[in-house]
């Protein structure tokens, strides 16, 4: 039995960390350039996390703010931002736009989060569409065929996204085309909206 016991020892030699280091040459991970290789590697995963949990903002163009303010709040239901990504982003100082923040005019900070009209009509309409991601709607887009309200958005799964809360909430809708994506939506008022895909 005593046989047995020093032949496991002697098959299955005790493992400590130094036998691992002692292959590993720890002068050169230290070394400058090993410091700034493993800086780098920290820096390539810090914005690789950074990006993919970055916040997405989708835009809208319509033609009707009114109108869309009516589809997007009352039939669609999506919930008003409560601070717009434009304020995590901070885009109207780096494009040069001058005016003064909505958020210093308001006396009452709690009435931005229930509507969208005391931010104004400039800024355009905002809302939740997921977590980590909002929908803009601004106005600028032409009437469509026939005087139709037209929706216009540049991105396929903003699209996707209005198109599974449509189907979800039971509107009346007509998928036009699927490649690029085109719909029909008609609201309580029997307007004709159509919600279309453009092409860069």
């Amino acid at each position: 039995m005593m046989s047995a016991i020093n032949v496991m020892a002697f098959l299955f030699p005790q493992l400590t960390i130094s036998t691992f280091l002692a292959e590993f040459p720890l002068d050169s991970l230290f070394s400058t350039q090993g410091i700034m290789v493993m800086l780098l590697a920290a820096y390539a995963v810090a914005m690789w996390m950074f990006l993919t949990s970055a916040p997405k903002v989708y835009t809208i163009m319509v033609s009707d703010l009114a109108i869309a303010q009516q589809l997007y709040e009352g039939m669609l239901e999506l919930p008003v931002a409560e601070v717009p990504l434009h304020y995590y982003y901070n885009y109207e100082q780096t494009l040069g736009a001058t005016g003064i923040d909505p958020l210093y005019l308001s006396d009452n900070y709690t009435s931005l989060n229930t509507t969208n009209q005391v931010i104004g009509v400039s800024d355009g309409l905002w809302y939740k569409l997921m977590k980590n991601t909002q929908l803009h709607i601004i106005s600028g887009a032409s009437l469509g065929t026939k005087n139709n309200q037209r929706h216009i958005c540049f991105d396929k799964d903003c699209l996707e996204q209005i198109l599974m809360r449509i189907q979800t909430r039971g509107l009346k809708y007509k998928i036009r085309s699927e490649k690029p994506l085109n719909l029909l939506v008609k609201d309580w008022n029997n307007r004709v909206i159509e919600i279309t895909e453009v092409k860069n």
